[in-house]
């Protein structure tokens, strides 16, 4: 090999770091930096206790960066002790660029980050009606309990789509009894619409709702048992029911049915002020929508309408205001949702 051409494939090298550098620069100069949050003087850290340490969970994607930055920020805002807060954030590709995204926006932030790889849920899952809920990371949540490390007992888990407006140690203190899962219920939606009539005419998949009251929840907020999860084999379940669904085709939606195929009429209920959801509109139009009545903790945009898209398509629903504030992006949109 001829000196010049060795020494044009090092110039070439070189161009394209110079030019990735540049590109994540840019990238990550489109966030700005949150300011430092500190515990109050009531606040403890105490080993030994666990309820004084929060571990929450969200997956990470560069898709719903910006919502997931938005949310971390609510919750870091409104907590009484954020230094006690502990984040695992699930991902499955671009860590680099995502980590030095989260350290930059967050210099404080007591993280970790763990690897899902897509091809555990890939050949699980089946199309539903929206293309973005077939996404793998969508069904990283049935992995926690495989994923983040046996000492965590307990996690709370949020979607990248929501902002808190309340203390999450409210939450994190919330009793679940002998239940594995925590959630707000809805018993008054309408349950036979989550599964069509091959299900509902077959008794070996409807006896699973045998001897209870099945009741809708979202799976975007969560507060889990995770020593229980694992001792009963829950993962195991929910994916029983996503290899039937890949077989039969039972239901329409995503990750959603396989939770309330194992969890309805099991659920330890919250307070709805936990989960207004709904807020992105249906999954085909997502047009705007109302809150719910009653007092508000945490505003979930779950559906195909996301506030961060439609502020810079100039044309926000009215609670999209609620979701600006929040807003770390310095200007237009990086990151559009496919």
């Amino acid at each position: 090999m001829s000196a010049s051409y060795t020494l044009l494939l090092f110039l070439l090298f070189k161009l394209v770091l110079t030019t990735t550098a540049t590109i994540s620069t840019i990238k990550l100069s489109k966030f700005s930096e949150a300011p430092a949050f500190q515990n109050n003087i009531k606040c403890t850290t105490d080993d030994d206790d666990p309820t004084s340490t929060i571990h929450i969970a969200m997956t990470l994607d560069t898709t719903y960066l910006r919502g997931s930055l938005a949310g971390v920020f609510s919750i870091l805002r409104h907590s009484s002790c954020p230094e006690n807060i502990i984040f695992h954030f699930i991902l499955t590709h671009n860590h680099r660029l995502l980590h030095q995204t989260i350290l930059t926006t967050f210099p404080y932030l007591n993280f970790h980050f763990y690897h899902f790889n897509p091809n555990l849920v890939r050949s699980k899952i089946s199309f539903s009606i929206r293309r973005a809920l077939d996404q793998p990371l969508n069904y990283a949540r049935i992995y926690l309990a495989n994923l983040l490390p046996d000492n965590i007992h307990r996690i709370i888990y949020f979607d990248s789509d929501l902002i808190l407006v309340d203390d999450v140690a409210k939450l994190w203190k919330i009793n679940l009894g002998t239940h594995v899962l925590g959630a707000p219920e809805y018993c008054q939606a309408n349950f036979t619409t989550y599964f069509n009539e091959l299900f509902w005419s077959n008794p070996i998949f409807s006896e699973a709702f045998k001897d209870q009251k099945p009741c809708y929840f979202n799976t975007g907020v969560m507060v889990i048992d995770l020593w229980r999860w694992r001792k009963g084999w829950y993962t195991e379940k929910l994916e029983k029911w996503m290899k039937i669904q890949k077989k039969y085709r039972i239901y329409e939606l995503g990750s959603l049915p396989p939770f309330l195929l194992v969890f309805a009429g099991k659920v330890k209920g919250i307070e709805h002020r936990w989960n207004q959801h709904g807020l992105g509109g249906d999954n085909l139009q997502g047009l705007c929508r109302d809150l719910h009545s009653g007092p508000v903790s945490l505003l979930h945009w779950s559906g195909k309408g996301k506030p961060w898209l439609r502020l810079d398509s100039k044309k926000p629903c009215p609670l999209d205001s609620l979701w600006k504030p929040y807003d770390l992006r310095h200007d237009g949109s990086l990151f559009l949702d496919s």
